[in-house]
C-alpha cells in the first residue's frame, strides 16, 4: 500500500474524509464506503482494502464515541450483549477471511448493503 499513498495521496486523504463523515453522521456504515473508495478510487488490491479497513476504520470509529459520549448521546447500559456477540464474530470473521475470495467478499458485502439499505427505505 505504500507505493499507492505515494502516488494518491489525496484519493487516500478524500476516502478518509468520506469514511469520517459518513461513521460520524450515521454512527456506522463508514467501513461499507471505505473498501470501495478503496479499491476502486485508491486502487488498493481487494483482499488488502478488506483487511485493511478494519485498521482504519477502528480509529474512526472510536473518535465518534468520544464525540457521542461527549454529546451524550450513548447509553452502555443495552451495548453489552451485542459487544459479546459482535467480538464472537469478528474473531469468527478473521478466521474464515483468508479462506473466501475476493470475490465474494464483494458480493456479501453488497448483498448486507442492499439488505440494510431496503429496510431503512421500508421501514
Amino acid at each position: 500500500m505504500r507505493q499507492q499513498k505515494e502516488r494518491f495521496p489525496w484519493r487516500f486523504c478524500v476516502s478518509g474524509l468520506l469514511t469520517g463523515l459518513v461513521n460520524g453522521f450515521f454512527g456506522a456504515g463508514g467501513g461499507m464506503i471505505l473498501i470501495p473508495l478503496l479499491t476502486r478510487l485508491c486502487r488498493v488490491e481487494d483482499k488488502q482494502a478488506f483487511a485493511s479497513s478494519l485498521s482504519i476504520i477502528f480509529p474512526i470509529c472510536v473518535t465518534s464515541l468520544a464525540v457521542y459520549l461527549f454529546r451524550g448521546g450513548v447509553d452502555f447500559s443495552g451495548v453489552w450483549p451485542y459487544l459479546l456477540g459482535g467480538l464472537a464474530g469478528g474473531v469468527l470473521g478473521g478466521l474464515l477471511f483468508r479462506r473466501v475470495s475476493a470475490g465474494f467478499l464483494h458480493k456479501a458485502l453488497g448483498l448486507l448493503i442492499l439488505w440494510g439499505g431496503f429496510r431503512l427505505v421500508m421501514g
